[in-house]
């Protein structure tokens, strides 16, 4: 049986930066029975210029008049606030997880505050520098791939891969990437460091344009553990990846869709979140071992819903066996009906009424 799915619940920036509703946020995954709840980690004159615009759908759930900027400003968490949070966490079982935005946040949360996971935002996934400080600062690696091509998520991982093997300060060049990502050194710490997830990145993300067997050909392309980082309205479509092997989902939450910022309205509720991680582990528990036999529950059923060879009008001891006198019908208690055109031809040792078994 392959490992379950790792749930992280986003709680990202639905906390709005007050520090008792991201607390609340952290009950609610808790009580979902999601494995981590993931926060964001950034300092907002690192991570946006003040001339940055909003995306679309941040435009449409905030103050259009404000920046960027200005935004994510309100959202930030100090080194304070993450220490109640990573203890609240604590006492609630569930793991915390932040995405850094820059390199001190990158650094508050491998070297001040312990985190051995760093999950890699789609955004990223072109910031070399930042990845190399990322490959030598975090013990394990979560990539979200949204926006990108596969020779962009290569380059990415040959940057890792880098980060992963050396420890020079030479001035690195994309072939120094390339020869780590090829070599055997750095394929192996790439398979045991880092999943790779597939991403569609908008809010929310079109079921037209979630293609989630691009999951399967990064599975492919780069042997590596893959999962999915869900956008979309509903579960449904995590349901599907969990189905196609997903080995982490990432789906954000919050307390109420209702509630004024960027990411609210397109999270799930705490009854939605609760309803994911349940019907995952279903998911999961319906996937099986993939060898083709019989259930336990199944054979008690078999003799009712199979068929026997029975007569299918009266028939004397001695008579022949022939198309006209013998049928197919439930149960399956008697000869089987793959005996059919053996029996064909021989002769009744026994009386038969209509629809006895025939025991040929």
């Amino acid at each position: 049986m392959s490992q379950p799915t790792f749930i992280i619940a986003e709680a990202g920036v639905n906390h709005n930066g007050d520090i008792k509703l991201a607390q609340n946020l952290i009950d609610i995954a808790a009580d979902a029975g999601a494995d981590a709840v993931k926060f964001q980690t950034f300092q907002s004159e690192k991570l946006v210029s003040r001339h940055a615009p909003k995306a679309e759908y941040q435009t449409q759930t905030t103050d259009r008049t404000e920046s960027q900027l200005e935004m994510i400003r309100k959202l930030e968490l100090s080194k304070s606030d993450h220490e109640v949070l990573i203890d609240h966490a604590k006492t609630r079982g569930i793991t915390f997880l932040s995405t850094p935005f820059d390199v001190p946040s990158l650094h508050l949360l491998t070297q001040k505050l312990g985190l051995q996971t760093i999950k890699i935002p789609s955004g990223e996934i072109t910031n070399a520098p930042f990845l190399l400080a990322i490959a030598r600062s975090a013990q394990n690696l979560i990539l979200s791939t949204g926006m990108s091509t596969l020779a962009e998520v290569e380059a990415a991982l040959g940057v890792l891969a880098f980060g992963f093997t050396t420890h020079e300060d030479n001035i690195p060049t994309r072939g120094d990437f390339e020869r780590a990502f090829a070599s055997d050194q750095g394929q192996q710490h790439l398979q045991n460091r880092v999943t790779l997830l597939h991403c569609t990145t908008e809010y929310p993300a079109p079921f037209d344009e979630v293609n989630l067997r691009a999951m399967d050909t990064l599975a492919t392309a780069f042997s590596l553990p893959v999962g999915y980082s869900d956008h979309t309205p509903g579960i449904h479509i995590s349901l599907a990846a969990v189905a196609r092997g997903a080995k982490i989902v990432e789906k954000h939450f919050t307390s109420d869709r209702s509630l004024p910022g960027p990411d609210h309205r397109a999270s799930l509720e705490p009854q939605e979140l609760n309803q994911l991680v349940q019907q995952i582990r279903e998911v999961e528990q319906s996937l099986g071992d993939g060898i083709k036999r019989p259930t336990p529950s199944e054979w008690k059923n078999r003799d009712v819903a199979r068929k026997s060879l029975v007569a299918a009008q009266a028939i004397t001891q001695g008579e022949v066996f022939t198309e006209d006198n013998v049928t197919c019908k439930r149960p399956g208690t008697g000869v089987s009906p793959f005996q059919y055109w053996q029996v064909l031809g021989q002769f009744a040792t026994d009386n038969y009424s209509v629809d006895e078994i025939i025991n040929a």
